[in-house]
């Protein structure tokens, strides 16, 4: 079972989203948490697979308890779910080390999805907020993918379309070894910590079809 921490400071959230995640055969919400302060806490002592986090919360906002729970557990798997797509919110979230962000309005199914894909380990960017984000850094310039070899880039576009390693390497034929190494030396050229953040670089820069 995939464990499942949700905060979020609206009840009937809590509730709809529950009683969704409950008939899911491989998914159990094993607690839930009001505000951003309870769930760092929760999630500290619980250690869930996957943590839903609200992002505008009274107590403590879901950036700040996104940084606070990766500070102390750097291996933790969040994932936003919220109703704000401004430019305000969405990058900092991700720079914060969100696993992804999902607007609230996303399918339930959807919603069981992503949970699933960040268990995995993978980054999860609804197209809306893909689409805002290339936005959001379009006044941005970088110049670091110069350094990036053809591999590279081909490695590159591949994240940014949302590929997962193994998939990667069955597409440019490959071993997952190899793989691994091209995206330690694109996170280390484009000076960004995960993968998330080399997808948000990618999306800016074209590479993603």
């Amino acid at each position: 079972m995939i464990e499942v921490l949700l905060v979020d400071d609206h009840e009937m959230v809590r509730l709809g989203v529950s009683a969704y995640l409950s008939i899911q055969e491989d998914i159990e919400v094993v607690a839930e948490a009001e505000d951003g302060t309870i769930g760092v806490e929760k999630a500290l002592a619980l250690r869930p697979d996957v943590i839903l986090m609200d992002l505008v919360m009274e107590e403590m906002d879901g950036i700040t308890a996104t940084k606070e729970i990766l500070a102390q557990w750097p291996s933790a798997k969040i994932l936003i779910v919220t109703s704000f797509i401004d430019d305000e919110k969405v990058y900092p979230a991700i720079e914060a080390g969100a696993s992804g962000y999902l607007l609230k309005t996303s399918a339930a199914h959807e919603i069981a999805d992503a949970i699933r894909a960040a268990y995995r380990g993978e980054k999860v960017l609804e197209a809306e907020v893909s689409e805002k984000l290339k936005n959001t850094l379009s006044t941005r310039t970088f110049h670091l993918h110069d350094e990036l070899t053809t591999r590279e880039r081909e490695v590159l576009q591949l994240i940014a379309e949302g590929k997962s390693n193994q998939e990667i390497a069955d597409e440019l034929f490959i071993t997952l070894k190899t793989v691994k190494t091209h995206v330690s030396n694109i996170l280390s050229k484009l000076e960004v910590e995960d993968r998330t953040q080399a997808a948000i670089y990618a999306l800016k820069h074209g590479y993603a079809k």
